[in-house]
């Protein structure tokens, strides 16, 4: 599965390579959260929410008010990861420079998240990931890394 999400101000927009809309993650009100949306921006699929601060970037995925993943940045520097956790499977999210990320679901590589630089100054953040390790909250993903590590790469 390939996917590019695409970052404007509060809203990003995640397509399949042939540009087609897949899903919508919108900022909700004054706080930390986003939703995720489906295509028609009708169904709240998932809801990141920042938890920590700039120093110690945390989020939590809420999916039908209850966590359903937790994330935490082990570091931002030396070794950037983020390592995401669920009831019974974990994510690490890790990289070497910041812009390139390898997935591991479970201790097993299953894809990358590469940080493009777009003209208007804003990153699009371009998913590869096997499809049985796919599901919807993987564009959300890209929206931690946008904002535990955006302000670092500009």
């Amino acid at each position: 599965m390939e996917l590019q999400v695409t970052g404007k101000g509060n809203k990003y927009v995640a397509t399949d390579k042939t540009g087609k809309v897949l899903y919508s993650v919108r900022k909700k009100g004054f706080g930390s959260r986003y939703n995720l949306m489906d295509a028609s921006n009708y169904y709240n699929l998932y809801t990141l929410v920042q938890t920590g601060d700039d120093k110690k970037p945390g989020f939590t995925i809420i999916l039908n008010d209850n966590v359903f993943l937790s994330m935490e940045c082990k570091s931002l520097f030396l070794d950037p990861t983020i390592v995401a956790r669920g009831k019974e499977f974990s994510f690490e999210l890790r990289s070497k420079d910041r812009k390139e990320f390898e997935i591991i679901r479970n201790g097993t590589s299953v894809g990358h998240i590469h940080t493009l630089s777009a003209v208007n100054g804003e990153f699009q953040y371009s998913i590869e990931i096997e499809n049985t390790a796919f599901d919807d909250y993987i564009p959300l993903f890209a929206v931690a890394i946008d904002k535990a590590f955006g302000e670092m790469n500009k």
